[in-house]
């Protein structure tokens, strides 16, 4: 890859230590020229208003630094998806499954990227197109999964779903996960899914604590076309990647399939997917 001119910076709006890094990483990367910005609300929040963008927040970016945990890196490639710019996850979180560099790593990292010494990996994106009234109508994207949920205190959902136009059979359960293979990790892992290696693209589809005897996740190609739709009045509350988009009213639709743009993260390494695993869940050796 090519040296970096322009780099934004998207830090974990309550977290001080990730504030400090961005100032760290703005002076840093100033020093060699490198015009640095920040969205609007970030720059506020992190005491850089002097940063925030005249126009389009990813006008002209090179790449975009992520700085928090896995949360702050969905916003940012939520943020950057469809513009295309890669994005450089720094952990400055728990688990951070997604981050690429730790802090003590920083410095070196920032020097390679001043001398296009990274690479760009590519993941697949969930495309998740919504029929409805209300507020969650529209287009949305999704890295690690679009989820169909019941509301806070409510009773199960029925959800009717159909796979490439055909009817398949319809979930009565606590919600349907539809994820990616980066997604394999996060909630559907956590609803008993199997981890599926990124190198894929594929469609995981997992039902959370479900109502009926068919309680297993289906794997489906990232071509296929998931289809639910929303059988009766009870509140269904449709999230991506962690955000909630709004409810669902009986008749809604949500059609799930891989999209055609990929997310673009940026690497310095080749990461080995079991490794990664191992050192994030803490697997030993036996």
């Amino acid at each position: 890859m090519s040296a970096v001119h322009a780099v934004g910076l998207v830090p974990h709006r309550e977290r001080g230590d990730a504030a400090e890094l961005a100032k760290h990483v703005a002076a840093s990367l100033g020093e060699h020229g490198v015009d640095v910005r920040l969205p609007v609300d970030d720059a506020v929040a992190t005491g850089l208003q002097h940063l925030a963008p005249r126009g389009p927040f990813t006008d002209g970016l090179d790449l975009v630094l992520s700085l928090g945990g896995d949360g702050t890196m969905l916003r940012t490639i939520d943020l950057v998806y469809e513009s295309g710019v890669p994005v450089l996850g720094v952990n400055v979180g728990q688990l951070g499954y997604l981050a690429e560099v730790e802090p003590p790593e920083l410095d070196l990292a920032l020097a390679r990227l001043v001398a296009g010494d990274y690479a760009v990996d590519e993941r697949m994106v969930l495309a998740v197109d919504v029929v409805s009234d209300g507020p969650a109508a529209g287009r949305w994207y999704a890295l690690n999964e679009a989820v169909l949920e019941k509301a806070p205190g409510g009773r199960v959902v029925r959800l009717e779903v159909a796979i490439n136009g055909t009817t398949f059979t319809t979930y009565v359960a606590d919600g349907v996960i539809a994820a990616t293979p980066t997604g394999s990790t996060a909630y559907s892992f956590s609803a008993r899914g199997p981890i599926v290696s990124p190198r894929l693209r594929c469609l995981l589809l997992t039902p959370v604590s479900p109502h009926m005897l068919f309680d297993r996740s289906l794997l489906l190609g990232s071509d296929e076309m998931v289809r639910f739709v929303v059988t009766d009045q009870r509140s269904v509350v449709l999230t991506a990647d962690g955000l909630e988009r709004g409810e669902l009213a009986a008749g809604d639709t949500v059609t799930c399939t891989g999209a055609e743009r990929p997310a673009r993260i940026v690497t310095f390494t080749r990461r080995d997917f079991h490794q990664i695993l191992k050192a994030k869940f803490g697997l030993a050796d036996r």
